[in-house]
């Protein structure tokens, strides 16, 4: 998803350095959007990925 969000950013810089500024804004919004949703799945994956890895190994215990 990172790399999506860095084509959009990359796409959106092309576009508004041509003189279409529009649409380059509303890329480079999609990007900013995209950057946070992979953190956000990022923060929660982590948090779950070490709630699990407490659970297994007290399991194993």
């Amino acid at each position: 998803m990172i790399r999506w969000a860095v084509i959009f950013l990359v796409i959106g810089l092309v576009l508004a350095l041509l003189g279409f500024g529009g649409i380059g804004g509303a890329f480079i919004g999609i990007a900013k959007l995209l950057f946070f949703v992979a953190i956000a799945l990022f923060v929660v994956l982590l948090v779950l990925g070490l709630l699990a890895g407490k659970g297994v190994k007290s399991a194993l215990d």
